[in-house]
């Protein structure tokens, strides 16, 4: 009998373990658990760096622990390196917090959208959509092939290299260049 209850759970433990680890994905090489909020899951992961530092400097983490639900387009440290060598170290002095910010929610969405839901707009827009960010601007969402890129207000292109990195409080769409307001 006891062998046979051991054999249940093991069974059980089996069949749920699978479903449960279907969302979590790899970012950074650390893994972005959907139990974790948006900070507790990017600080984790090697390539944002530059991107946590810049939400401790802007002083984001509490609104982006909160409840959301966020869409954060995040950039890696390889979006940051893109930017004029200075950029990055002048922004994230004290007296620029108020770019630093602007620049950060220019990234994020209310809402949790999903890759899914982003193709939807695209397709009900006709090849393109409009996603208004937190900072008040607007980042178009395009597709070309079987990828979804962001046109920011200045004409740059930022691909989505990871989508669906649900998170308790929203989720992440790893980008690979930093989107521009005006």
């Amino acid at each position: 009998m006891k062998k046979m209850i051991i054999a249940a759970i093991a069974l059980v433990t089996f069949a749920i373990a699978p479903k449960a680890n279907a969302q979590t994905k790899m970012v950074g090489g650390a893994a972005m658990y959907p139990t974790k909020d948006i900070i507790d899951n990017a600080v984790n992961s090697k390539d944002h760096t530059t991107l946590v530092a810049a939400v401790k400097a802007a002083g984001l983490v509490e609104t982006l622990k909160g409840d959301g639900p966020f869409t954060v387009f995040a950039p890696t440290n390889e979006a940051f390196d893109k930017l004029p060598k200075e950029t990055v170290p002048t922004l994230l002095k004290p007296e620029n917090k108020q770019m630093l910010t602007k620049i950060l929610t220019y990234h994020v969405v209310a809402g949790r959208l999903s890759s899914a839901e982003l193709w939807a707009k695209v397709k009900a827009g006709k090849g393109k959509a409009e996603l208004k960010t937190v900072a008040g601007g607007t980042l178009t969402v395009m597709a070309q092939g079987k990828k979804l890129y962001l046109v920011d207000e200045k004409g740059g292109k930022s691909w989505i290299t990871i989508a669906d990195v649900f998170q308790k409080n929203g989720v992440i769409h790893v980008v690979n260049t930093v989107l521009m307001p005006n």
